[in-house]
């Protein structure tokens, strides 16, 4: 099933995508689209697929079938995990100062993103290992602010982060993309937060992939029906 863009441009097109690693199948036949300023929530079990599917989108794994992105999109990516030893003596500053010397940019860009997603200046002073799993997850939401993107992946970008923290990001990223006019992709196990901020929700399954509005996706019925019993999604208590 395809999401319609309604009167939306589509920012990307996925058509009969397939990932395989070996003798591997990772995904399938999985066909959607994005409209430009609108939020895509990607849910499923573990195992199938989801963050690869995002390192499809970004051009980081081999694939077959269509990928295409609007002309002009600019990615703004911030994984699950970082492979990035947190006890290296730098500070947040230094490490969004190191993404500009190699990408280029402004020489205030580290201090306007850092800004941009709540990072006191104590905070971005810190070393990295010494910041608190929020802050850390905002320094990685500020890396990939700095290309100016027009589109922003999340990959659960609040696994390892209490609760308060939690929605504090949650709403950051609603802020920015409300801001800075961008689409978001968001990986996410919580029922609240799909419900409240995504516009379409793409479901994965191990054999099939579905596509549609939150209130027809989130159906107690409708997640049953698709990936059985021990889906695992969480809804937590203080949804608004």
């Amino acid at each position: 099933m395809t999401a319609a863009t309604g009167a939306r441009t589509a920012v990307l097109e996925v058509r009969d995508l397939a990932v395989r690693f070996g003798a591997s199948e990772a995904l399938r036949g999985v066909s959607f689209e994005v409209a430009a300023g609108t939020s895509l929530a990607v849910i499923g079990p573990n195992g199938a697929g989801k963050t690869v599917l995002f390192r499809a989108l970004i051009g980081a794994v081999p694939f077959a079938g269509e990928v295409r992105w609007a002309p002009g999109t600019r990615l703004g990516y911030v994984p699950q995990r970082l492979d990035l030893d947190r006890d290296v003596p730098i500070t947040g500053f230094d490490f969004l100062q190191a993404r500009i010397r190699i990408g280029g940019g402004r020489p205030d860009a580290a201090t306007r993103a850092a800004r941009a997603v709540g990072l006191s200046i104590d905070a971005w002073r810190t070393p990295i290992g010494a910041l608190s799993g929020g802050q850390f997850q905002r320094l990685l939401v500020a890396f990939a602010l700095l290309g100016d993107p027009t589109v922003l992946l999340l990959d659960e970008p609040t696994a390892g982060v209490d609760e308060p923290g939690q929605e504090q990001l949650n709403e950051l990223v609603h802020r920015l993309q409300i801001e800075r006019g961008l689409t978001v992709l968001l990986i996410s196990h919580e029922i609240s937060v799909v419900s409240r901020y995504a516009t379409q929700v793409l479901c994965l399954g191990r054999a099939s992939a579905h596509v549609g509005p939150p209130a027809e996706m989130l159906t107690e019925a409708s997640l049953r029906r698709m990936y059985g019993a021990s889906l695992g999604l969480h809804h937590h208590d203080h949804d608004r």
